[in-house]
């Protein structure tokens, strides 16, 4: 079963852990943000950021989602693999097992984002039960 939608970023905190010439450097950032769509609700989000420059950069983290997703009540975490390169970032995620919790227990899913404008993103994801 495909979900679609889109989210907006609604806070974003980033530090600094480590800093050399050119832009490169190591960051962590505590993200919250609103889902909207087949799957609808609020998520907080932990990235570890590397930067190649002020225009790239590799993350990976962790979201915690709680809401709705195809109809379905509860949370799930997911495990994410992306970057950011020329103002967009993209991102492959999966569900991590053992997460879900009331109706999304015993699913898993897996799929993707890519930023728009104005902190927002759509989402495309791959329900697997």
């Amino acid at each position: 079963m495909t979900i679609e939608g889109s989210f907006s970023i609604t806070q974003w905190d980033e530090d600094t852990l480590s800093e050399k010439a050119e832009g490169i450097k190591l960051s962590h950032a505590s993200i919250k943000q609103v889902y909207s769509g087949e799957m609808s609700g609020e998520s907080s989000v932990e990235f570890l950021m590397s930067y190649q420059s002020l225009m790239s950069a590799k993350f990976t983290g962790f979201e915690t989602f709680v809401g709705v997703i195809n109809g379905a009540r509860g949370t799930v975490t997911f495990q994410h693999n992306g970057k950011f390169e020329n103002g967009v970032a993209t991102s492959d995620f999966v569900s991590i097992e053992g997460t879900a919790t009331g109706e999304l227990a015993g699913k898993s899913f897996q799929g993707s984002f890519k930023s728009g404008e104005s902190g927002k993103a759509d989402y495309i994801i791959e329900s697997e039960s």
